[in-house]
């Protein structure tokens, strides 16, 4: 709010009061600040419109200065509450196969690649990392808030960057370690791949308790069709670390399942609004001191 408002408004019904004071109100000689006021009446220095300016100007603006003029600027403090968030990619020499959107011509990798770009962007206040799995996993990008290199280095990746096969669990395990001794409570991964371990020297029970221990929610997903990838394991997973087990057949399910993770890992963001408040009672209170000095000098001065 950038206008000027008033804090005690209703002060100004003080106005009413001296205009039915001006007509119905007598004038009496004992009046103890202005004890000859007789003598002016008489001498009809009431009716002089200097007076009359001076003295309502004084009135306006001393019951103006006790409205209490202020001008208020609020600002929103928001405070989010965000995820820590590992992006584990598969990229192994299956992500090569095309048919996974009937639209396009492209991969399943660059399809995925384009999705979870859009999925980053809308993280805006999440510390988020990328992991690529294939024969080995390697850590793509550490956890950063930084959203424009996540997606630099996504658009960077390629197939078979990590080998040919798929180590799920050595990729899980890299991904506890990368979120174990972050602060937040809030660790989340989300495991997309098409295929089944093949590779990787970690075992599932390892992978899966190294998650456990550390509290970390793994949202596994699996694309392609049935018999394609080990959904038992993958579904084991996301239901003993609290999330989620999704099938992707296509590139439009998939497009709503990282929709749906977008919504049931929402940061909370708590707004609290501060509110300045700038005071200029003191510039009618002085117009309304000036008015009524004036208003004394000149009406004591036509009285002598």
């Amino acid at each position: 709010m950038n206008s000027i408002t008033f804090e005690y408004p209703y002060l100004f019904l003080l106005i009413i009061i001296f205009l039915s004071c001006t007509k119905w109100c007598e004038l009496k000689a004992s009046s103890f600040s202005l004890p000859h006021i007789f003598i002016y009446k008489k001498l009809g220095f009431f009716s002089s419109k200097i007076l009359i300016f001076f003295k309502w100007l004084a009135i306006i603006a001393l019951i103006t200065a006790l409205s209490s003029p202020i001008k208020e600027n609020s600002y929103e403090e928001n405070e989010s509450d965000g995820y820590n968030i590992a992006l584990l990619l598969d990229s192994s020499g299956s992500m090569r196969e095309l048919g996974f959107d009937i639209n396009t011509n492209k991969n399943k990798f660059t399809l995925v690649q384009e999705l979870v770009s859009k999925f980053v962007k809308k993280r805006v206040s999440d510390n988020i990392a990328i992991i690529v799995f294939g024969e080995y996993a390697y850590t793509a990008a550490p956890l950063t808030y930084d959203k424009d290199m996540i997606n630099s280095i996504i658009a960077r990746l390629s197939i078979g960057i990590a080998g040919e096969k798929t180590a799920i669990n050595d990729a899980i395990a890299q991904g506890v370690k990368l979120l174990k001794d972050t602060k937040s409570k809030n660790r989340v991964m989300i495991l997309l791949t098409d295929g089944m371990t093949t590779a990787g020297s970690v075992p599932f029970e390892v992978a899966l308790k190294l998650a456990k221990e550390h509290k970390v929610k793994i949202y596994t997903i699996a694309m392609g069709q049935d018999g394609d990838f080990d959904s038992y394991s993958l579904e084991k997973i996301a239901t003993q670390t609290d999330a989620k087990f999704f099938i992707a057949k296509n590139r439009e399910i998939l497009k709503e399942i990282y929709s749906k993770i977008d919504k049931l890992e929402k940061s909370k963001i708590r707004s609290s609004k501060i509110v300045y408040k700038t005071y200029y009672y003191q510039y009618p209170l002085i117009l309304g001191i000036l008015a009524l000095i004036f208003y004394i000098y000149f009406r004591n001065k036509k009285g002598m």
